[in-house]
């Protein structure tokens, strides 16, 4: 007969793999956001991508909302305006401007820096309480990636790096607020009102940046437009805030180094830039430390 201490475990196990492989889904298809921006920015500005990749977001959020007949959630308001600001303006515009200047390849290796400022927010601000040893190996991910940030263009840190660090400050503390509000609410929920509260800011700012040359736009540049409002703006986030919500912030966080590679194949094949040895092996370094920080104790 099975252990009682035993069968009272499984749940809880099961429900942080499910948040795993929630989390995991989620970066496989943040993983082509880099890529499909620099693609985007062959004819679009780094500000209509922002805008109107939320603007599109946000009608088809409008829309599920209607369906789902929710209503808003007043409380929570606050936290879902600041969400959005991070996750629909932030991150979105600091990576952009990045993308003008680095390869998006180089980005998705900078952008490791992403599970330890997730961690440390979520221990400020989300009630987490990781040990000594996911602190060591998240601190070891940041130092191998800031260490190739900078190899990488020849011993000093570009501005495009610059805002890489920006933008990954902002997707982490944005995705901390999400995750904490997704604990009393479906994750789906949580991005479609972020992206309802930003949109009287999006829809007016697609219209005021759209240029008429847009208008030409190759399939392409459409289609990484269309990716980045319904992939990378919205379906994402579903599957991101759920696994965050399920697994922990701190624990699922450490999924997100996975994107590199992610990143680096697509860049390879949609872009065709070049992926070193050295690129590579600077991911595989930072990978194996989040795998060692994933057996650390975490505490909710």
């Amino acid at each position: 007969m099975s252990d009682p201490a035993e069968l009272a475990g499984k749940p809880a196990l099961s429900r942080e793999t499910a948040g795993l492989a929630l989390g995991l889904l989620g970066v496989v298809i943040f993983g082509g956001t880099l890529p499909a921006t620099r693609v985007a920015l062959q004819t679009f500005s780094p500000w209509f991508i922002t805008h109107g990749r939320a603007a599109l977001a946000s009608v088809a959020a409008a829309i599920l909302l209607a369906l789902m007949r929710k209503r808003f959630p007043r409380e929570d308001a606050p936290a879902l305006l600041l969400a959005g600001l991070l996750l629909v303006f932030g991150f979105p515009v600091l990576s952009s401007i990045a993308m003008q200047t680095v390869p998006a390849a180089h980005g998705g290796v900078v952008l490791g820096i992403l599970p330890l400022a997730t961690s440390i927010f979520a221990a400020l601000i989300g009630g987490e309480r990781p040990s000594v040893l996911f602190w060591i190996c998240g601190v070891a991910g940041a130092a191998i990636v800031v260490t190739f940030a900078v190899r990488d263009n020849g011993m000093q840190l570009v501005s495009g790096d610059i805002w890489l660090f920006l933008a990954g400050i902002s997707a982490s503390l944005g995705y901390v607020v999400s995750g904490k509000v997704s604990r009393k609410m479906p994750g789906w929920e949580v991005i479609c009102w972020a992206l309802i509260l930003t949109a009287p800011v999006t829809i007016p700012g697609t219209v005021l940046t759209f240029r008429p040359e847009f208008a030409q736009a190759a399939a392409p540049q459409i289609l990484a437009f269309l990716y980045l409002g319904f992939g990378s703006m919205f379906f994402g986030f579903f599957a991101w805030n759920v696994g965050l919500a399920m697994g922990g912030i701190a624990r699922v966080s450490q999924v997100q180094l996975m994107q590199v590679f992610v990143t680096l194949t697509i860049s390879a094949t949609l872009l065709s830039e070049r992926i070193g040895g050295e690129t590579l092996l600077f991911a595989l370094a930072v990978v194996t430390v989040v795998m060692i920080g994933r057996k650390a104790r975490v505490a909710r």
